[in-house]
């Protein structure tokens, strides 16, 4: 009975993935600060992101949160590179060398300065607007705080 279970797990991750196009991520510059803030955890700018057309941007705030169902999504309406970008920025190496085969260069420097590649932050400060820079940065804070309550045993199962 107990084995059945390990099998039945098994065939649903063989499942193939569908191929889903990639939606843009071009956006003007106050939406990116609304976005960093929602990352920071402005729930009104979070509801304004999914109120106002921009549910991409509301779901990866969730996923940078370590939640599934917004990864989830996020994969299947088109934004595997947002979600490849928060993989790479969790160390997660195969997403990093995806981002890089797929001419995503800036998603795969966020993700690595996010990570705390210095080389990184060097190619972002040189090549990206300061709003990129800035979600940048609000990325590392929310995720460093993640490792630091998962590193913490007091706060084990406490993501923010």
């Amino acid at each position: 009975m107990v084995w059945s279970f390990f099998k039945k797990q098994k065939k649903e991750e063989e499942k193939p993935l569908e191929y889903v196009p990639l939606q843009s991520i071009e956006y003007p510059s106050m939406v990116i600060l609304a976005w960093a803030k929602a990352v920071e955890g402005n729930v009104e700018l979070q509801n304004w992101l999914k109120d106002n057309g921009y549910p991409e941007l509301y779901f990866s705030v969730f996923a940078i949160y370590l939640k599934d169902e917004p990864r989830q999504w996020l994969l299947k309406n088109g934004y595997a590179h947002l979600m490849a970008m928060i993989h790479a920025a969790e160390g997660n190496q195969k997403a990093a060398k995806w981002l890089l085969e797929n001419n995503f260069e800036m998603l795969y420097h966020m993700a690595k300065a996010i990570d705390h590649e210095r080389e990184s932050w060097i190619w972002l400060k040189q090549n990206v607007s300061a709003d990129l820079f800035v979600l940048a940065k609000s990325i590392q804070f929310i995720k460093d705080q993640i490792e630091e309550n998962h590193n913490d045993m007091h706060s084990i199962n406490k993501d923010l």
